[in-house]
């Protein structure tokens, strides 16, 4: 049997997952999506009544979702959802309409969370129209790894030119004799080059 005296009972007394305390000011809150109110007490609270009704946001579309004690028996089938119109004052009807037998504090208080979702939508509306600096996340897991990456490969390439360096000092000295058959030419460019360098240092 649904009884809301006892659910409210058991969960103001003893335990709820979705309760917040505040210490300062000393407050109760609710983190339940279909909470109205964002408040944790006996009227709006969304397990401890079994008429309730709440609006939601879903990708900037406004939709009302009802729940009757006829639907407590098939938990999927519990809230029953209608998407209200982008007119503000259309969906203020909509709302009236849906809950005309209802509580008047739950269509008031539906009616300003429809408001409140408004406005939020408008004002998000404008931020993303403001023209100006966009603040960019910044992954530090992918910067780390870009980084260290970096330092590998700097460091592969100066051991790749100590080799090279390294390999023509032996071949200038004639180490391997004649085993290699490396081009005249090119070595010659090469020797050149690094006499030139050797001057530029002396000057």
């Amino acid at each position: 049997m649904h009884n809301d005296e006892t659910l409210w009972h058991c969960l103001n007394h003893d335990f709820c997952s979705f309760k917040v305390k505040m210490k300062a000011p000393k407050q109760d809150f609710c983190r339940n999506q279909y909470n109205v109110s964002g408040l944790c007490n006996k009227v709006s609270c969304p397990l401890a009544n079994s008429q309730y009704a709440t609006v939601l946001e879903q990708e900037g579309i406004s939709y009302l979702y009802m729940k009757t004690v006829e639907r407590a028996h098939t938990p999927k089938n519990m809230w029953e959802r209608v998407k209200l119109s982008r007119n503000y004052l259309q969906a203020l009807d909509q709302i009236s309409k849906h809950l005309q037998y209802w509580p008047e504090h739950m269509v008031n208080r539906c009616k300003q969370r429809l408001t409140k979702i408004r406005q939020m939508l408008i004002r998000m509306r404008k931020l993303s129209m403001r023209e100006g600096p966009r603040l960019v996340p910044i992954k530090k897991k992918t910067e780390r790894r870009e980084r260290t990456r970096e330092l590998k490969a700097e460091a592969a390439a100066k051991v790749d030119l100590a080799i090279e360096k390294e390999l023509l000092e032996r071949l200038k000295q004639g180490t391997y004799g004649d085993i290699y058959n490396f081009p005249q030419r090119n070595f010659d460019s090469v020797l050149e080059k690094e006499g030139e360098v050797e001057e530029e240092e002396e000057e």
